[in-house]
C-alpha cells in the first residue's frame, strides 16, 4: 500500500508481525485507514502469507530469525514514517481503529499509546490468557508505577525514539520490554480502548491463544521484569 499524496510523514507506518496469517490478511490489510502503510514482517510463513501481503500492497520484510520480537523489531527498522504503529496480524484487531492509538502520538500528547483490549464477542479472549494478562498487568504496574491494564498489542510510538530504547528481547517479551524501557525513560504512556475479536478462521495464535503459548509468554515476560 503506497502512501497517499498529501499525508506526508504524519501518516504512520503499521508493523504486522506475521507467521502463517493467510486467513486474516485479505480482510486485515484493506481496512487500514487512508494513507497508512502496511509493513508485514514475515517470520517464515509457509502458507503464502508473504505473497498475499504483497498482493494487497503491503511492504513485506522477510525475517529469518524466529520470534515475535524479531519480527516486530525488523518491521520497526524497516519503517520510514516518524510514527509507527504495531498490530497483530491474526484478524483479532481492526486496523480501522489504528487512529485511536496513533493520534495522541501524532498530536504530541503521548509518547507511547497502548490499545487496551475490549472483547467484542464471547470467546474472543480465552480465560487462561485473560488471567495471565491480569497477573502481568499487576506486575507491570508494580514495576512501572503506571496505571496500565493491558500490554496492548495495538500500539503507537515515534520510530526513532523506539529504536533508541535499545530493546533486546526478540521473543514474546518484546512488547513488555518496550513498555518498561519507555517507563524508565520517563515517557508519557497511556491506554485507549480498542476492540478485540476472535482471530480469523484458519489462523493460529503464537502468543496467548493456547495454554502453551500463554506459558511461553509469561516465561519471556518474567525474564524481562527480572532484569
Amino acid at each position: 500500500m503506497t502512501r497517499s499524496a498529501g499525508y506526508g510523514p504524519r501518516v504512520p507506518d503499521v508493523v504486522f508481525p506475521c507467521l502463517d496469517e493467510a486467513g486474516a490478511l485479505p480482510w486485515l490489510l484493506p481496512r487500514l485507514p487512508a494513507g497508512y502503510r502496511a509493513i508485514v514482517a514475515d517470520n517464515g510463513s509457509t502458507d503464502g502469507s508473504a505473497q498475499i501481503a504483497a498482493e494487497h500492497g503491503a511492504t513485506v520484510v522477510h525475517v529469518p530469525q524466529r520470534g515475535f520480537g524479531a519480527a516486530a523489531h525488523a518491521g520497526l527498522v524497516a519503517a520510514t514514517a516518524d510514527v509507527v504503529c504495531f498490530c497483530d496480524a491474526d484478524g483479532s484487531m481492526d486496523p480501522a481503529q489504528l487512529p485511536r492509538v496513533a493520534e495522541p502520538v501524532l498530536a504530541g500528547n503521548a509518547d507511547l499509546v497502548l490499545g487496551r483490549r475490549r472483547p467484542t464477542q464471547r470467546g474472543a479472549w480465552p480465560v487462561h490468557a485473560r488471567v495471565a494478562n491480569t497477573a502481568l498487568g499487576v506486575l507491570l504496574r508494580r514495576r512501572t508505577g503506571l496505571a496500565l491494564h493491558d500490554l496492548g498489542p495495538m500500539r503507537a510510538g515515534r520510530r526513532q525514539a523506539l529504536l533508541d530504547l535499545g530493546i533486546t528481547d526478540r521473543r514474546f517479551g518484546y512488547p513488555l520490554e518496550m513498555v518498561t524501557r519507555a517507563a524508565d525513560a520517563g515517557w508519557r504512556i497511556t491506554e485507549v480502548d480498542v476492540g478485540y475479536a476472535p482471530r480469523a478462521e484458519g489462523t493460529t495464535s503464537k502468543v496467548t491463544g493456547t495454554v502453551l503459548g500463554t506459558v511461553r509468554t509469561i516465561r519471556d515476560m518474567r525474564e524481562v521484569l527480572s532484569r
